[in-house]
């Protein structure tokens, strides 16, 4: 049912120098960008295995800088009905702006997990810009 983590994203002042410490001090490639408003407001940065660090600009959070961990699935649907049934929320499956479905959920802990199943069009292997709204 799971098959590798998805992504972690996390939030940066300085999306440039974040930029250049992972694609040119560490030599990783971006993936895409997000827009906002016609501006850079994040990227993806590959991993390798179809594994992305997800950067967006903002303040860290007060633990640390990593806002949540997303987990690749290849049955969402069977996410949402495990976690329910096991006691704990999950939303209901949504398309995302990346043309990924997601599902989120909280750990014991209150760690976010956001929960992935890619498909044909999803831009984690197409590229592309991916415009948000939130």
């Amino acid at each position: 049912m799971i098959k590798q983590l998805a992504h972690i994203c996390i939030h940066t002042e300085d999306l440039k120098g974040t930029e250049r410490f992972y694609c040119e001090v560490l030599g990783l490639e971006k993936g895409f960008i997000f827009e906002k408003d016609k501006e850079l407001f994040g990227y993806y940065i590959k991993l390798g295995n179809d594994s992305f660090i997800e950067v967006f600009k903002g303040k860290p959070g007060k633990i640390g800088n990593i806002n949540h961990l997303a987990i690749e699935t290849d049955d969402i649907d069977q996410i949402i009905t495990t976690l329910r049934s096991n006691g704990f929320d999950a939303t209901d499956k949504k398309l995302g702006c990346d043309h990924t479905w997601q599902t989120w959920t909280n750990d014991p802990n209150g760690v976010r997990i956001e929960f992935h199943q890619y498909t044909d069009e999803s831009l984690q292997f197409k590229g592309g810009i991916c415009e948000v709204d939130w």
